[in-house]
C-alpha cells in the first residue's frame, strides 16, 4: 500500500483482507491454504512520530522488512500497511519478494493532498503532527508503473466514491501469475552472467568511492554525486565508514546477483538501496 499520510490505506488495507478472506474461503477455491496477514505501524508498535528521526524511521523500516522477509512465501499473502513513501523502500519490498519467487503488487491510494490534510487534521491527536505531515507529503514518491518494483500499479482514486478496490485485477496478479509478472520480465534487458557481475561489482565500487572521498575534504555534505547516477547520496549527518558501505554494497549485490538490472540502471538503483539504508 501507498499514499499520502491520511490517505486511506489502512481502510483499504482491511478492505483488501477481507476481500482475499473471503474468497478464500469459497469451497471451490484451490488456494485456500493461503493465510492473509496485514504489516502495520501498529502491528509493528511503531508511532507516527517515529518518521519525524532519522534514526527511529530507519528502525522502523527495518522492522517492517524483517517482518515482510519472515511472513512472505508462497503460502501467504503479505499487505504492508506502512507509508511506503519512498521508492527505495517500494524496491527493497520487491526484492523480498523475488527471493522466493513470489508475485507482488502496488496498490497507490491517490488522494490530493490538500484533502489528505484535512482528513488529518480531523483526526486530531491519532493523526500526525502538521509538521510532519507536510513533510511526509513533500518527501512522498509517487510510484511510477514503469519501475519493476511498482509494478503491476493500482490506483485508487479516494475522493472518487465510484472507484472500488479492482480486487479482481490483484487476485490475478498475486495468485494466478507464478515468479515475477511479465512486466518485470519484459523491462529486464538480458545480459551474459559474467559481464553483468562485473558491471554489478564496478558500478557500487565507484559509487563507495566517490563517497570515501567526499568524506576526505572535511567538508560536511548533506548530497554526495557520484558517477553513473542522477540521484544523489543522501548522507545520514555522519561520515559513512569503509566498513559500513561494504556491508551495504554486499547486501545490494546479493540481492541482485541472481536476477539481473539492467546494466544502465545499476548506479541509480544502489544509490536508491543506499538512501534508504543509511
Amino acid at each position: 500500500m501507498t499514499g499520502f499520510p491520511s490517505s486511506g490505506k489502512s481502510t483499504r488495507a482491511a478492505e483488501l483482507k477481507s476481500m482475499f478472506e473471503e474468497r478464500l474461503a469459497r469451497p471451490e477455491n484451490q488456494h485456500r491454504k493461503l493465510s492473509v496477514q496485514v504489516i502495520s505501524d501498529d502491528t509493528l508498535g511503531v508511532p507516527r512520530s517515529a518518521y519525524a528521526k532519522a534514526v527511529e524511521e530507519k528502525n522502523a523500516r527495518s522492522a517492517l522488512l524483517s517482518a515482510v522477509e519472515r511472513l512472505v512465501s508462497r503460502d501467504c499473502i503479505v499487505i504492508a500497511d506502512t507509508p511506503n513513501y519512498i521508492k527505495g523502500l517500494r524496491y527493497q519490498l520487491f526484492c523480498i519478494a523475488r527471493e522466493v519467487n513470489s508475485t507482488q503488487c502496488v496498490v497507490y491510494c491517490a488522494l490530493p493532498v490538500d484533502e489528505a490534510r484535512r482528513i488529518n487534521q480531523a483526526r486530531g491527536d491519532e493523526g500526525y503532527s502538521p509538521e510532519l505531515f507536510e513533510e511526509l507529503a513533500m518527501r512522498y514518491e509517487e510510484p511510477n508503473p514503469a519501475a519493476r518494483w511498482d509494478s503491476p500499479l493500482f490506483t485508487i482514486i479516494q475522493n472518487d466514491p465510484n472507484d472500488a478496490l479492482p480486487f479482481d485485477k490483484i487476485w490475478d496478479a498475486l495468485i494466478e501469475q507464478r515468479g515475477l509478472p511479465p512486466t518485470f520480465a519484459t523491462a529486464m534487458k538480458p545480459v551474459p552472467q559474467t559481464n553483468y557481475l562485473v558491471e554489478l561489482d564496478r558500478a557500487t565500487q565507484e559509487i563507495i568511492n566517490a563517497v570515501l572521498e567526499s568524506q576526505q575534504s572535511g567538508v560536511p555534505m548533506s548530497q554526495v554525486v557520484v558517477p553513473g547516477s542522477t540521484e544523489k547520496v543522501h548522507m545520514p549527518g555522519r561520515n559513512l565508514t569503509l566498513p559500513e558501505l561494504r556491508r551495504q554494497r554486499m547486501q545490494f549485490t546479493k540481492l541482485n546477483r541472481q536476477v539481473p538490472l539492467q546494466v544502465d540502471k545499476i548506479a541509480e538503483t544502489f544509490v536508491h538501496y543506499l538512501n534508504i539504508n543509511l
